[in-house]
């Protein structure tokens, strides 16, 4: 369509890329922004502002200073980084969203240290020859779990398509249709078996399976028993599956390895906090089973990585598979993973200072103490429109286990008068750094539980600065 005679106007009237860049030139805004990103940013607001003129004949977008406060706009978005800081008020332990775990001070500071320098990855010190990287983490997992051998790869996805892979290419895999689990982003059991070459071999129904079911699906093409952890759901009521040990016998009296997918592995018996119970990667290993993958992240709490402990002479067949290679894992997640399993050596410690364990068994006095300080800040704000109390809620896991865990908190509801709950939720989400709460009853939720110590004074000043812009 062509221009109207206003449009065109308009249009020869709108400053060209140069004389903006000479403004641009002038203002010390821009004294330490590389001049590719200025001269993107100015490109960016003029094409903007043209279509804007075209679209609907605007009268002030002309204006010289309203096109430099744009490419300033512009040009700091270009410059934050995309990967940053958030609070996570969600009450959501392990958010996959939100990065998923925390790692411990210890890891973080190992961690700077080895990207920072040289490091001996793949170097035997004692020998004065290339190492193999692996061997930085596998005793220390052998030790805590108790398997003969261990190796990392770069997720549990990766650990359980490697393993498949390894076992049972070409040759039929039993397994529960009630464990033919799906985890986030539709990775599901079946589809990694195709991928990885095995054939998949259902046995009993969805909510009850019988010894008896795999046995009577044994045959000459039969490579693997595999059990799969229902970690990030549960089913309830007139159930039946089959334990790892009884499994295990009927492998051994098969001669047919067996291998046990935890996805969200522990080394830390829940129950102890008064939790929910959950499979140990200890007790999987205590059971026979030749191979036991489960998550470096989620609820053990460390880096994000797919650990893999078994049998020595089955973990030699895994190192060889070219797979390895494509999913292995760099220095600063074995650095992480390294500092992390340390920790493990004293479950106490670990308790105390992995962030995971340690939200997770946060006692609710303590949770209450945070929600009365912060509601205190928050009313020293002094704005008659605010309304912010304390509420009981519950908070989750979360990072696809324990999935009937309800765990007891505390949270701040805040109303403000003459704004939605999603407004509210909004201008909290673009608060710096952003604040991520949930909405609930038309209040936007702070839990209380994730709230990191630090987290809670940046809390305060978000909602004085939005309640200032309001």
């Amino acid at each position: 369509m062509e221009p109207t005679e206003k449009q065109q106007r308009f249009l020869r009237n709108l400053p060209g890329v140069d004389s903006l860049l000479e403004l641009a030139w002038k203002d010390t805004f821009f004294d330490q922004v590389p001049k590719t990103v200025v001269k993107r940013a100015v490109r960016r607001v003029i094409d903007g502002t043209r279509d804007q003129i075209m679209a609907n004949e605007p009268t002030d977008l002309l204006k010289t200073g309203i096109l430099m406060e744009k490419v300033k706009a512009v040009v700091n978005n270009a410059m934050t980084p995309n990967l940053r800081r958030v609070v996570n008020a969600t009450g959501v332990v392990v958010h996959t969203n939100l990065g998923r775990s925390l790692l411990a001070k210890e890891a973080v500071s190992r961690l700077a240290e080895i990207a920072a320098t040289y490091s001996n990855l793949e170097f035997d010190i004692s020998k004065g020859k290339r190492g193999l990287r692996y061997s930085l983490v596998e005793d220390l997992l052998c030790e805590i779990s108790g398997a003969e051998a261990a190796m990392v790869v770069n997720n549990n996805a990766g650990a359980v398509l490697v393993c498949l892979d390894t076992l049972a290419r070409g040759r039929e895999v039993i397994v529960s249709r009630g464990e033919l689990v799906e985890i986030g982003g539709s990775f599901r059991i079946p589809d990694v078996m195709a991928k990885s070459g095995g054939i998949l071999k259902e046995v009993g129904t969805t909510n009850r399976t019988h010894l008896g079911d795999y046995e009577d699906a044994l045959t000459n093409e039969t490579g693997l028993l595999l059990k799969v952890h229902t970690s990030n759901y549960s089913v309830v009521g007139f159930t039946a599956d089959v334990p790892l040990k009884t499994l295990v016998a009927l492998g051994r009296q098969y001669h047919l390895p067996v291998m046990e997918d935890l996805g969200s592995g522990t080394f830390v018996d829940f129950s102890r906090f008064g939790l929910e119970k959950e499979p140990t990667v200890q007790e999987s290993v205590a059971s026979g089973a030749d191979i036991v993958t489960f998550s470096g992240d989620k609820l053990l709490g460390g880096p994000q990585s797919g650990l893999i402990v078994g049998k020595k002479d089955i973990i030699e067949g895994i190192r060889k598979n070219p797979l390895t290679r494509a999913l292995r894992i760099d220095k600063l997640t074995l650095s992480a993973l390294e500092s992390t399993l340390r920790i493990y050596r004293d479950m106490d410690r670990a308790v105390e200072e992995i962030p995971t364990l340690r939200l997770l068994a946060r006692p609710l006095s303590d949770i209450e103490k945070s929600a009365v300080h912060l509601a205190e800040m928050l009313k020293d704000i002094g704005d008659s429109r605010l309304d912010a109390g304390i509420r009981d809620d519950v908070s989750k896991a979360g990072g696809g286990s324990l999935p009937l865990l309800e765990l007891p908190s505390k949270c701040i509801g805040i109303r403000v008068e003459g704004m939605s709950a999603n407004r509210l939720e909004k201008q909290m989400r673009l608060n710096t750094p952003p604040i991520i709460g949930r909405i609930e009853e038309d209040l936007f939720i702070i839990d209380l539980r994730t709230v990191l110590e630090d987290d809670v004074s940046i809390i305060c000043q978000g909602v004085a600065r939005m309640l200032k812009k309001e």
